[in-house]
């Protein structure tokens, strides 16, 4: 089996330094090409003159290319190519953005933004949990935690270093310091971590036997659950953090409030994780994701009638925890399910189709703002679609999943 023997040049590091690693380069991946893209909003308008909408549909192109090069991603894994995907996605993310930093048309930032959807797919989250689950299966959820522990801090560290090079270097001087960061110290770091053989841990024989293909796991209604709560929330946080400044300015804030509000989001998702990492080892991860699920509405809801900052710094910090732990779910959760000989297709499906979701979450959500014309409604909304993720996962009980006795041992 490709996804279990041999080797991609050289000794393996430890597992540590792998997830070490990893690590690093998902706080400078996930700053550059997820967190960043606003700060560069409003200084691309003032020197091109675009408007918002066509600044943003570049935006929305990269989260849409993204959910449709996921799959491929996540097949790459299966066949023993982590160490190329990796490397080679960091690789196109810092050639994007050095060409972003000449774009004069908005033909131009489309393109750049296309590559670098495909360059999210094939550095952040999701191939990264694929990699630490197949490399090592009795460490994955360790891994995972750790991963996402240090991650956690990419949101929290993005704003003031990406603004202080835009006001030191202007934003096109910033963009070409950030691809020369990601070619630089993630690419190595990627080809680095990721040599020697694609699986090191101990692997147990009767896991194999066990292991569904996606062909297999389609045919099983907790596949469609799982992939229709993930779906729902990616959709619910996208719209949410598409619309959160526009929603505390309906509330009467300023934008300086908002800010102070919304700093409370990256400590209270690295806090989740960090209780999860040191106290998490005997919760059941479907048990965890039932709770932290319902929080998200619930935390929605908070922020849809608050209006005292008291109330709206409890809401960050709920919104947070459970951020940071719903990935650590997502991550663990479908090898216990499908086992992990696939699990680079299977995710990479269900993934995709979160990413679509994600993509059409900020234009979806502007439709509804401008048919009711109020955010407290558009928030309660996205409350109501929040909970009905929460009532997915929990219908994805794992006897939905696929038993062994179903299975023909095809692969796709």
């Amino acid at each position: 089996m490709a996804s279990s023997v041999a080797a991609e040049g050289g000794a393996q590091p430890g597992f540590g330094a792998t997830v070490a690693a990893l690590a690093i380069g998902q706080v400078l991946s996930w700053s550059v090409l997820f967190y960043a893209f606003t700060s560069f909003v409003l200084p691309m308008q003032r020197e091109l003159g675009w408007d918002k909408p066509a600044l943003m549909g570049a935006f929305t192109l990269g989260l849409a290319v993204n959910g449709l090069t996921t799959y491929a991603v996540g097949a790459a894994i299966d066949h023993g190519r982590a160490r190329a995907v990796m490397a080679g996605g960091a690789l196109l993310a810092g050639l994007g953005c050095i060409a972003w930093s000449r774009v004069s048309a908005p033909w131009m930032l489309y393109a750049c933004w296309a590559a670098m959807g495909a360059a999210m797919s094939a550095t952040l989250y999701e191939p990264a949990f694929m990699v630490l689950t197949k490399r090592y299966p009795t460490r994955f959820k360790e891994a995972i935690t750790r991963l996402t522990l240090v991650g956690g801090f990419a949101s929290t560290l993005c704003y003031p270093a990406v603004n202080a090079l835009i006001g030191g270097l202007g934003w096109r001087g910033a963009l070409v310091a950030m691809g020369v960061v990601l070619v630089g110290v993630v690419v190595p770091l990627h080809w680095w971590a990721l040599r020697g053989p694609t699986q090191v841990g101990h692997d147990l024989a009767h896991d194999r036997v066990a292991d569904a293909t996606l062909h297999e796991a389609l045919r099983h209604g907790a596949f469609w659950l799982l992939t229709l709560t993930f779906a729902l929330y990616a959709f619910v946080s996208a719209a949410f953090w598409a619309h959160v400044m526009p929603a505390f300015a309906a509330k009467g804030f300023s934008e300086a409030v908002a800010t102070a509000v919304l700093v409370w989001f990256g400590p209270a998702q690295v806090l989740g994780r960090f209780v999860h990492a040191v106290a998490g080892h005997g919760v059941a991860l479907r048990g965890l994701g039932i709770v932290v699920l319902l929080v998200v509405p619930a935390s929605l809801v908070l922020f849809a009638v608050g209006n005292t900052v008291s109330t709206l710094i409890a809401f960050a910090i709920l919104f947070g925890v459970a951020n940071g732990l719903v990935t650590i779910v997502r991550g663990g959760l479908i090898p216990e399910y499908f086992g992990r000989s696939h699990i680079g297709r299977i995710s990479g499906a269900m993934a995709g189709v979160a990413m679509v979701a994600r993509a059409a979450a900020p234009w979806a959500a502007a439709l509804v703002l401008v048919a009711v014309g109020d955010y407290l409604v558009v928030m309660l909304l996205l409350a109501g679609v929040g909970a009905g993720a929460a009532v997915s996962f929990w219908l994805a009980r794992p006897s939905a999943a696929v038993p062994v006795a179903d299975r023909a041992r095809d692969t796709v």
